[in-house]
């Protein structure tokens, strides 16, 4: 009979669990019957000790078997879906989908809400006002069937496991664990019923992950789970250490996301990184080599063929495709204030985890789940690495609704930027490709 100490104390000791024992654990947790305290024995000694290829593929089957999978066989077509971990002005996701969409790939994508710096995609399409990201597996399948994409949260049914878990990872000092990062994102994506998935690992002073050896292991470790359940997966290592395009703030990131599609903008990081995971999504499914695949989505993207799909899936989702037509209808913040360079220079460097908290204090993220967001609140950034600038010119704006958290928010970003006589070279956002 497996008992919670025994299974705790073979792991401490640096042994593997076998597919039973982690059953056991998982079930037991997600139903009560293993209290807190040996749940969080277990992932210290996971911490410690972490979990190779086959635990950690029967933890994410154990963590996916504790909600619902969907079912998507009876839609036609390859499904995809692309998963950041997350970042600061990280809005590719908006752009990805449809483009990927318009290039016949079906995409089934849940997101996730901001927590702490990075932003969150759900808070980013919730800024357009009416568009719902909770509906029921079935309008999900509709809309999926109707339009080619659909973009929704995480139903409370999906992976119930990893919500419980997670929120004791955080009180527990074990999210930084890697194995427990890929279980945590594997189990939610491949209970959505895809075919293939992009995995975007962001590294840097804005990522979750700082070291590139950590987010190669972290990578790998994901490809291998997903290969062996049967997908087709790709991961991706770019560079976190200066906000991605020029906005960071939920409704600023739509309408740039919205320019983009419209080839109103040039912001060459975006547009780089956008059809880099796009293609490879595209390439996944289809089958055909990755420079065709790039050739297909430069095509969707210049067309306007994305940005007709996004129109589509916001009036699918409910959402007001008026003010995606004309942004300049939406409400506008209180104030607007410049920040300005301390001195003169290059900008050698951008402390992004300092730009994220920025917008928290600003309104436009949240410490705690249920803290409330203000779409319109952000930074509009002026100046970025390599940039020359000279004492007194404006570094970004800073877009507030009160002067104290405009003021806090300032403080934060001047304190962010760091300059030398000496140009640096240029940020390649795309570093490693990982299949």
């Amino acid at each position: 009979m497996l008992t919670a100490y025994e299974i705790i104390r073979k792991k401490r000791d640096g042994n593997h669990l076998s597919k039973e024992e982690i059953e056991f654990f998982v079930n037991g947790y997600t139903s009560g019957r293993i209290p807190d305290y040996q749940v969080s024995s277990l992932l210290m000694a996971i911490f410690f000790s972490s979990l190779g290829d086959e635990e950690l593929l029967y933890l994410t089957q154990a963590m996916m078997s504790t909600g619902v999978v969907v079912d998507l066989s009876d839609i036609p077509g390859c499904k995809a879906d692309k998963h950041s971990t997350g970042g600061v002005g990280d809005k590719i996701s908006l752009m990805l989908a449809p483009l990927a969409a318009a290039c016949g790939v079906k995409v089934p994508m849940v997101s996730g809400r901001g927590l702490g710096h990075t932003g969150g995609t759900v808070d980013k399409l919730e800024s357009i006002p009416g568009f719902r990201t909770r509906m029921s597996i079935d309008e999900y399948k509709k809309i999926l069937g109707r339009v080619g994409l659909v973009m929704s949260a995480q139903s409370d049914d999906l992976v119930p496991a990893d919500r419980k878990l997670y929120a004791l990872r955080d009180v527990t000092a074990t999210v930084e664990s890697i194995p427990l990062i890929a279980s945590s994102i594997m189990s939610k994506k491949l209970a959505e019923g895809i075919d293939a998935l992009v995995l975007d690992i962001k590294v840097g002073s804005g990522a979750f992950m700082k070291r590139s050896a950590d987010a190669r292991t972290l990578a790998k470790k994901m490809v291998k789970v997903g290969k062996l359940y049967g997908k087709k997966v790709a991961a991706y290592i770019t560079d976190m250490n200066q906000p991605l395009g020029s906005e960071v703030g939920n409704w600023n990131e739509v309408v740039e996301s919205i320019k983009v599609l419209r080839g109103e903008c040039k912001a060459c990081d975006l547009i780089e990184l956008t059809v880099g995971l796009t293609s490879e999504m595209v390439s996944l499914c289809s089958g055909e080599a990755l420079p065709a695949a790039v050739k297909r989505v430069k095509k969707a993207l210049v067309s306007g063929a994305g940005y007709e799909k996004f129109i589509e899936m916001v009036r699918a989702q409910g959402g007001d495709v008026t003010v995606v037509e004309n942004p300049g209808k939406y409400r506008k913040p209180r104030i607007v204030k410049e920040v300005k360079a301390p001195g003169s220079g290059y900008v050698t460097s951008i402390d992004t985890y300092r730009v994220g908290m920025a917008s928290v204090k600003l309104g436009g993220g949240r410490l705690k789940v249920d803290d409330l967001v203000d779409p319109v609140v952000g930074v509009t950034f002026l100046k970025k690495i390599s940039d020359k600038v000279w004492r007194g010119d404006i570094l970004a704006l800073v877009h507030a609704n009160t002067a104290e958290s405009a003021g806090a928010a300032e403080e934060e970003i001047t304190s962010a930027y760091k300059f030398s006589d000496r140009k640096p070279p240029e940020i390649g956002l795309i570093k490693e490709r990982i299949t």
